[in-house]
């Protein structure tokens, strides 16, 4: 009988990749075999961050991308949505520390949601490292 591979997926902006980014992506991959990053579109940055990212979105997918733990990797959809998930199929579903799983839940309540620690939040947030 085949092992049936587990599709782990995170959201994300990865603007200024740095150690908290790295180490978020890693805590990831413990749980599943599959990791799909969907790096946020730009015009959704600056709708949910009042602020234009540093770099575009396709120099952030291409800087994820080099990244060897990660298996397949997608810009977010235009509007913001849960198509990416409905395509995708994941069985996990890892948010960050300051992302919000209530809609996510609500959605898909047989995807298993996990929480992701953070890593030095104080010195490894890309808000901090910009400024």
């Amino acid at each position: 009988m085949k092992k049936s591979i587990k599709k782990v997926m995170v959201f994300g902006t990865f603007d200024l990749l740095h150690r908290g980014h790295i180490y978020f992506l890693n805590e990831v991959k413990k749980h599943g075999d599959y990791l799909i990053v969907v790096v946020a579109r730009d015009s959704n940055v600056e709708k949910i961050k009042n602020k234009k990212p540093k770099h575009d979105e396709l120099a952030r997918k291409m800087a994820i991308e080099k990244m060897k733990i990660v298996d397949k990797v997608i810009l977010g959809k235009k509007k913001l949505s849960f198509q990416c998930i409905v395509d995708e199929k994941p069985d996990i579903i890892c948010l960050g520390y300051d992302q919000n799983s209530q809609s996510v839940e609500d959605k898909f309540p047989d995807v298993k949601c996990v929480r992701i620690a953070s890593y030095k939040p104080h010195k490894y947030k890309t808000s901090k490292i910009r400024a």
